[in-house]
């Protein structure tokens, strides 16, 4: 089993989780079972998909799904902002520059692969 418990997107990811766990509580009763537990759900299934990505040979495919699991993470922060379930700005600017922190590490992750693999060039 890979470790993946030193990975600085690991980390952030682990620690936006409980952020989020906390942050919901303080959502009026309406949306801390709705969008607040769609949160959750979000986050924590981007911790295992970062999980996976370590653990597997095709990493190219599983950060291609994770890109989409941050930008699926990014709407419904703004969800959460725009119907005011934050209780203050400061929270949705923490919970969005987050999600592009990660973003941005799934991003550097994905080119530090493509420089990994062997160029193929035609013979001539």
């Amino acid at each position: 089993m890979a470790r993946y418990d030193h990975l600085p997107i690991y980390k952030k990811s682990f620690d936006l989780l409980i952020w989020t766990e906390n942050a919901v509580r303080n959502f009026s009763r309406y949306y801390q079972y709705s969008l607040g537990n769609d949160l959750r759900n979000s986050v924590r299934e981007v911790l295992r998909t970062i999980v996976e990505a370590n653990n597997t040979a095709e990493r190219a495919a599983v950060l291609e799904r994770l890109r989409i699991q941050l930008e699926d993470l990014m709407l419904l922060v703004r969800v959460a902002k725009e119907v005011k379930a934050f209780h203050n700005l400061n929270s949705y600017q923490y919970a969005a520059g987050e999600v592009l922190s990660l973003s941005r590490q799934n991003e550097g992750w994905l080119r530090s692969l493509g420089r990994k693999q062997p160029e193929s060039r035609p013979c001539s």
